[in-house]
């Protein structure tokens, strides 16, 4: 694979940035729904629903028509989740990268670039509690392009914030994201961070029992030995 090299986001990388981004949230929506599909609840619905229908009105095609019309609805509560956290991303800090990432200190957003490509992103930004503002720092936005996993390039691009936060006088480096994204949950179980909690999104989200998963890297000059 060709070399890459992660440096600081600039303006002619943002129709790159927002079509890698893009990518890379619409690509759990197979996942995510095969997942639905599995839940008892959902069973007892493909199954309960139909057959009752059948019951009463004594049609297989009426009740067949039913479970294709509760598959196509369950499909579509899937994509309209991620398709709605896209389309809230690219209206508030992904809007305007510049503005929300390099106007001020403490915060930054990396590309990893690659033969002219933007293969790779990450952001980091002060968490929004006042309190803790100086202290903790969130990780946002890892994406690797699909062509050019598996080279480390989501790893270096986690390190990157690591030592911006270390250089910056963090203590913390925060995140949040959906267990559905099982390379990055064991990546960043792989480089240390620790689960401290999940929650719902949305009730949409837990509609399909999809929850955020939280982590926290303890920088080491912190670290009670």
């Amino acid at each position: 694979m060709a070399p890459y090299h992660i440096r600081k986001y600039q303006e002619s990388d943002r129709q790159q940035v927002v079509a890698l981004f893009s990518r890379g949230i619409v690509e759990h929506i197979p996942t995510t729904f095969r997942h639905v599909l599995k839940l008892p609840r959902t069973l007892v619905l493909l199954l309960g629903a139909p057959l009752a229908l059948f019951l009463v009105s004594g049609s297989w095609l009426l009740a067949l028509g039913a479970d294709l019309t509760l598959l196509a609805a369950l499909r579509f509560l899937v994509k309209h989740c991620f398709t709605q956290y896209l389309v809230t991303s690219l209206h508030t800090d992904m809007s305007d990268i510049t503005k929300s990432y390099l106007s001020e200190r403490g915060s930054c957003f990396w590309v990893a670039e690659s033969e002219g490509q933007v293969v790779g992103t990450v952001g980091a930004l002060p968490v929004e509690k006042p309190s803790l503002r100086k202290e903790q720092v969130e990780l946002l936005h890892l994406s690797v392009a699909l062509e050019r996993r598996g080279e480390g390039i989501a790893k270096a691009l986690v390190r990157t914030v690591l030592q911006f936060a270390r250089d910056q006088g963090y203590s913390e480096v925060v995140l949040s994201t959906s267990m559905m994204q099982h390379s990055a949950l064991a990546l960043y179980q792989h480089m240390g961070f620790q689960k401290t909690g999940q929650y719902f999104y949305n009730k949409s989200w837990a509609l399909m029992a999809v929850t955020v998963v939280q982590f926290s890297y303890q920088l080491p000059s912190t670290q009670v030995s």
